[in-house]
This record gives structure tokens, C-alpha cells and sequence, in this order.
């Protein structure tokens, strides 16, 4: 591998990819998949009930802080701000972070600074770095595959085998829902935690396992349940929160980390909520004891399909255990995919109405989709089954990538969007969903033997007798007009709330309710007129002291 002639005194900038993200452009952006995860791929047909927010690129976020090089990280900017960034200090290293939909602005990216400030080393990482041929894609001087704190600290003459430092990363900014924007402050939001990256089980269609290895791979950054408490620990008293989210593609796999770390949180006293993902055979190693004792409060788990032969599904009765998880409190993220091999027009409808009938708290649709620098992508690929694709509109939330045996490309956009739909008008607003989850948990947990979980349960359900019951009100009034069955069922539900916790329950439903049907309606209105929202711009600055004399 090739050093930085600087070494560690190299000046280095980590950027993702430049704005608007949420409008049709030349450069990729597509109105259709904005940067919001949970608006883009959760909860999109929810309309004001949808639940939206930011992510930060947590991947350069890591790098950053673990390079004792000057380093500049600029997340969300404008091409105008990329420009003055570069022109106005004198770069060494210029490293581009990006998913595949966004080659064309990393392209751009690159030419630029080729222009702006020639001398610089250009980098170009993420996702992104899997397409094949992106080498000609691009004119980068590397292209960097896979986890990319080893490969920053190799270049710049670092000790690559160094102790990870965690960032303090929360976990979504700029959060709305009912047509409210959430206050960004200190405990408000989760804070997140990166314990591993990759995944072992090795889905065909996985990308974030084959880019970190493929089946049976994955990296690790923090070993052991002792690693991860002391992280933590950390982040509760700097960031004054008491959750987290564990970006672990599949966190309850490894079974002894965990168990270590609720040891620790035992032996602390510690009444952390944690939000994971992890797959069915996982969870099933778990008693739903330890799970609540850990703190697990809202876990991502994949469904697929109940025809599927993936082994992280064998011989789990996915519907039984997503009841059990949210009758112990666990709000479920459920995930399917439509347009598997064996989904034809007959069968589709049926497979999307078992997906709807799990009644998750959320549930997440993706068109089965061959990513490039994946398994499926290589198959399509060999079967002459790929179709002739722009990069920008490969993402899984808009038409099919490739020649299905049964089901054309414009007839994968109506069934997925009718999923969305289906699944909503069903099961009501996620936001309802999860009140139900929270208070089957308050009253199943209420009287828990162990104080950690008496007082998470405590400091959960202190929610649903304020805000969430005014947002209760306000839902059964709106959702009226999309199914009134559904919305008599929502309002069983605030009287049920209001049973449980009394006089401050009914004012907050009162007083708040017709406050946030306001907004909503406000919301859904501006949505209609084309609103979209974009993250803000962040520039952030280590060991820079000096770094200003040129």
C-alpha cells in the first residue's frame, strides 16, 4: 500500500456527497429517494403520521476519530460549500464517502477537485466503491473497499492496529412527525453505537455483508460486552442519555458480548434501552427476559418472505414472536421483501397481507434488488437478467432492476407502493403502533423484579401520558377519513392510557390533541404542495491547532 508522503501531518478532509438530496437533478438526486430513511424506505404512505429524520454519515464520523491527522469532516454541504472548503485549505487528502445512488455526484466531486486544488490525494470510499468498474467511473487516486479506519490510518503511516475511539454520534437530528419538529437537544435523541461492522448470515441480496466480506465475515471494533459498557458509559454522561441504538447489522448473534454487557449494566444498575437489529434465529436464543433485562426496547427483524429459505428465518414463526416481543414492551421494525424469485401477480397479495398481519410497529418494504457488488447482482448478471439501469435509480424503492420472471417493472412500483398503503391502512399511523407496544410493556413490566427494568418501563411510559396521548387524540381524528374501524381502535387506545394513568393523560389529550391535528393537517397540505425537507450542513474540525499556517 502506498503512504501519504506527509504521513500523519497530512491535512485531510472526509465528506459525503453534496446537496439537495431529495429533488431530480443531473447529478443523481431523485425526489423519490430522499435522505430520510425512515420517510424513504418506513413509513412513506404515512403522510403526516410519517416519522422523519436525519442520519449523519456516521462512517467518516469514525474515521475522523480515529486519525491523529488535522481532519476536516463536512456532512450534507451544498456544492457551493464543497468548493469553498477545498479552495480555502490547501488539502492533502480528500476523502469522498457515498452510496452507489450517488456516483454521479461523487464524479462531480472529483472533478472539482482535481480543478480546485490539484495537489490533493482524492479517496473514495463507502458503498459506492463496490460498483464494478467505478475505477473509470471516477477519477480517484484510491478506491477503498470495506471497512476504512485501517486502510485512513495505513496511508497516513498510523498504527492501524490501534484501540478504536468511538465518536459521540446521536442517533437522527432534525426529527418530525405530525408536522412537529422535535427539539435537538442534550438526551433527547439516542445516542449510536458502531459495535461491528458486516454481517455473517450472508443474505444474496445484502450489501452491507458482501462490502465488509460476504457470508461469515464481519469486522469488529469492540470485542467484548466490558468494550462496549465502557463506550456507554461514556456516551451517557457526555451525551445525558440513557439510550442507545447499536448499529450491528445483527447485534443479538453474539450471544456472549451481549450477555457480558448485561452483566455490566447489572452490576451498575444501569436501566439503558438499546434498539438493535438482529435476525429471527438470533432472537431466539434469547429468553424474552433477558432481552427486556437488557434493555431491548425496539429491535429491526427481517421477514422476508415466509417462503424464503434464508437461514436466519429457519423454523421461526415470525408472526408469534413479533406478538410476544411487543407484549413485553419491544417495538418490532419488520422488514420485507417484494419481488423474490417465486412472487408471480397470483401470490404477490397474499405474501404482502402476511407481511401487514404481523401488526409490527414498523414495517419497512424493498423491491428485491441486485445492488452491484453483490451475490444476486452476480447471478442477475450471469442469467443476462440485468436491465440497462441508471446507478442513480438502483435503491430498491422505486421499480425493479432487473427482468423478473413474473412481475414487469412497472407492476413492482404498484406492488410495493400498495404494501406501503396496505400496511397503514390496516394497522394505523407506526406512531400508534408503538403506543400499544408501550403500554403492554408498562403493564407487563410495571412490577418487574429487577429496579433497572421497573425504572426504563417508568421513564418509557412517561411519554404515553403526555405527548404520545395528545398524538393519539390527534390521530383518531385524522385517520377518521382513512378507516374509521382503525380509528375507534386508536381511541381504545387513549382510554385505555388515560385508564392507566389518570387526570394528567386526559388534559394532555385534551389541551395537546387538537394542537397536533393542526399541524398535522398543516403537514399534510404542505406535502401536497411538493414540501420536502434536507439535513443541515455540518463542519467539524480535529487536531487542528496550527493546521490555519499554511
Amino acid at each position: 500500500m502506498q503512504h501519504h508522503p506527509k504521513g500523519t501531518s497530512a491535512r485531510v478532509l472526509l465528506t459525503s456527497v453534496f446537496g439537495p438530496y431529495a429533488q431530480d437533478d443531473q447529478f443523481g438526486s431523485r425526489s423519490i429517494n430522499p435522505m430520510e430513511l425512515y420517510h424513504n424506505q418506513v413509513t412513506r404512505a404515512q403522510g403526516a403520521f410519517s416519522l422523519r429524520m436525519f442520519h449523519r454519515s456516521w462512517g467518516i464520523m469514525m474515521i475522523q476519530a480515529n486519525i491523529a491527522a488535522p481532519c476536516t469532516v463536512l456532512d450534507f454541504p451544498s456544492r457551493e460549500a464543497f468548493a469553498r472548503e477545498v479552495t480555502a485549505n490547501q488539502y492533502d487528502v480528500v476523502g469522498i464517502s457515498s452510496i452507489i445512488v450517488n456516483v454521479g455526484k461523487v464524479r462531480e466531486m472529483c472533478r472539482m477537485v482535481r480543478q480546485l486544488s490539484p495537489e490533493s490525494k482524492i479517496v473514495v470510499g463507502g458503498h459506492v466503491s463496490a460498483t464494478p468498474g467505478i475505477e473509470t467511473m471516477v477519477d480517484a487516486d484510491h478506491i477503498v473497499r470495506g471497512e476504512g479506519i485501517r486502510w485512513m490510518r495505513e496511508f497516513l503511516g498510523e498504527n492501524s492496529e490501534a484501540p478504536i475511539h468511538h465518536p459521540e454520534i446521536v442517533s437522527g437530528i432534525h426529527t418530525r412527525i405530525l408536522g412537529v419538529r422535535l427539539p435537538d437537544r442534550k438526551g433527547a435523541t439516542a445516542a449510536t453505537i458502531i459495535p461491528s461492522v458486516g454481517c455473517p448470515m450472508g443474505c444474496n441480496f445484502c450489501t452491507t455483508s458482501s462490502f465488509f466480506g460476504g457470508k461469515g465475515k464481519f469486522v469488529n471494533f469492540f470485542e467484548t460486552g466490558d468494550e462496549l459498557f465502557d463506550v456507554m458509559n461514556r456516551m451517557e454522561s457526555s451525551l445525558k442519555v440513557q439510550t442507545f441504538f447499536m448499529m450491528d447489522e445483527n447485534f443479538l448473534l453474539h450471544r456472549e458480548r451481549a450477555l457480558q454487557l448485561l452483566h455490566r449494566m447489572k452490576k451498575a444498575g444501569k436501566s439503558w434501552g438499546l434498539a438493535v437489529f438482529a435476525s429471527a434465529n438470533a432472537i431466539r436464543k434469547y429468553s424474552l427476559q433477558e432481552l427486556v433485562e437488557l434493555g431491548v426496547s425496539w429491535l429491526w427483524m427481517g421477514l422476508e418472505s415466509p417462503r424464503s429459505d434464508y437461514a436466519k428465518l429457519q423454523g421461526a414463526d415470525t408472526r408469534q414472536l413479533t406478538h410476544d416481543l411487543r407484549q413485553h414492551g419491544i417495538r418490532v421494525q419488520g422488514s420485507t421483501i417484494i419481488g423474490l424469485e417465486h412472487h408471480t401477480r397470483e401470490n404477490i397479495a397474499q405474501e404482502i397481507n402476511y407481511a401487514v398481519d404481523h401488526r409490527t410497529d414498523f414495517h419497512q418494504f424493498m423491491l428485491y434488488t441486485p445492488v452491484p457488488g453483490t451475490p444476486l447482482h452476480q447471478q442477475m448478471s450471469e442469467q443476462g437478467r440485468m436491465l440497462d439501469n441508471v446507478l442513480a435509480d438502483i435503491h430498491g424503492q422505486h421499480k425493479f432492476n432487473f427482468q423478473h420472471a413474473a412481475i414487469s417493472r412497472d407492476d413492482s412500483k404498484r406492488f410495493l407502493d400498495w404494501a406501503f398503503q396496505r400496511d397503514f391502512e390496516q394497522n394505523g399511523p407506526s406512531l400508534y403502533r408503538m403506543c400499544q407496544t408501550m403500554l403492554q410493556g408498562w403493564r407487563s413490566h410495571k412490577n418487574d423484579s429487577d429496579p433497572r427494568v421497573r425504572e426504563r418501563f417508568a421513564r418509557e411510559s412517561a411519554k404515553l401520558r403526555s405527548a404520545y396521548a395528545a398524538a393519539l387524540w390527534a390521530m383518531e381524528k385524522q385517520f377518521q377519513r382513512v378507516n374509521r374501524a382503525v380509528s375507534e381502535e386508536i381511541r381504545g387506545l387513549r382510554c385505555e392510557i388515560e385508564e392507566e394513568f389518570g387526570v394528567v393523560a386526559k388534559v394532555a389529550s385534551r389541551v395537546g390533541g387538537p394542537a397536533l391535528l393542526w399541524s398535522a393537517r398543516r403537514e399534510e397540505k404542505r406535502l401536497a404542495a411538493g414540501r420536502t425537507y434536507e439535513p443541515p450542513t455540518f463542519l467539524e474540525r480535529t487536531n487542528w491547532a496550527g493546521a490555519e499556517a499554511f
